[in-house]
């Protein structure tokens, strides 16, 4: 089959389309043919040799596809070969097939095409996981995203507004804040122009934020505490701005704050599959009923990997943006 490989670090031209092996379905897992893959920054990283797969994963970088199911492994019962899926993956999916775990299977939702729900698996468990199970999200709360046109802000966005938080976001022109509001972000900030924690102490009547969803992670941290309101959960899912800052301790604890730190991808399947489990039972009805949507920028031809992750390091995009196998 046609996968990407990295023979070696680099930079975007480093993805070569090769000829490898494919997979076969071991026991409780699927093989999946894909038609799209969501590519993510984790994707870039790995290419240039700063995030390696856990051990055992395919080394072919990927880390959420739709497809169709093509061949069961021993003991799975719950899907047949045809059957339209999503899936959540610690690797393999710029692919022509893939290999999952069945916990890590999800329906296509109705109303989604099989191509762009391959912009849903990645995110959603992301930011379910981070913003509603870890850092416990509820109603009336202030929600802060930095990066909220990416594809995780884009989603976040949405699922707060639905879960009736109110929304603040960071990003880097008018055009992406104004993406931001038509999905529901009600504080708008140009970090390039503005200090969050000075809009957000303004917007939010000096209460601060409840909670904060940071892809920055050292450049971000102190002024991250700062924003926090009493009782406030930082959770840090990216590292974008460096792996080393100076926490306030002192900051924290006036203010009873807590800091998370996660990664999704080198999680134990057990917890991938509990986490995808509840995101069918509370995510996929806001899809299906149309109130929460991917958000696709661009889909590229999976030969054209290359240019993907060129789009995406350029941060002209609002949204995800998907490789296709047709």
């Amino acid at each position: 089959m046609k996968a990407i490989t990295i023979p070696e670090y680099g930079g975007p031209d480093a993805l070569v389309l090769s000829d490898v092996d494919p997979p076969e379905a071991g026991a409780g897992e699927v093989v999946v043919r894909v038609v799209a893959a969501g590519v993510n920054r984790a994707d870039t990283l790995q290419r240039q040799g700063h995030y390696p797969p856990p051990r055992g994963e395919s080394d072919v970088p990927g880390l959420e596809v739709s497809g169709v199911v093509d061949e069961l492994g021993e003991g799975v019962d719950a899907w047949r070969v045809g059957d339209e899926v999503c899936a959540l993956l610690a690797g393999g999916g710029y692919a022509e097939r893939v290999r999952v775990p069945v916990g890590q299977l999800l329906p296509v939702p109705a109303g989604v095409s099989l191509v762009d729900a391959a912009a849903l698996p990645e995110v959603v468990c992301t930011v379910w996981s981070n913003v509603f199970l870890t850092a416990d999200l509820r109603a009336g709360e202030t929600l802060l995203v930095h990066g909220g046109s990416s594809g995780i802000g884009t989603m976040a966005i949405q699922l707060a507004h639905e879960k009736g938080a109110r929304v603040a976001v960071t990003a880097g022109s008018a055009d992406k804040l104004d993406a931001c509001r038509r999905l529901g972000a009600a504080v708008l900030v140009n970090y390039r122009e503005e200090d969050f924690v000075e809009r957000l102490e303004e917007a939010t009547d000096g209460h601060g934020v409840d909670v904060i969803l940071d892809i920055i992670g050292a450049k971000y941290l102190p002024r991250n505490v700062s924003a926090l309101a009493t009782g406030g959960r930082l959770v840090i899912i990216g590292m974008q701005g460096g792996t080393r800052g100076e926490l306030d301790i002192a900051a924290l604890l006036a203010k009873r704050g807590s800091v998370t730190a996660t990664f999704l991808r080198a999680r134990r399947p057990a917890e991938k599959a509990a986490i995808v489990a509840s995101v069918r039972e509370h995510v996929w009805p806001l899809v299906e009923a149309g109130r929460v949507r991917p958000v696709v920028h661009a889909r590229h031809p999976l030969a054209d990997a290359a240019a993907a992750h060129r789009e995406l390091e350029s941060s002209s995009h609002v949204g995800k943006v998907l490789l296709t196998t047709a």
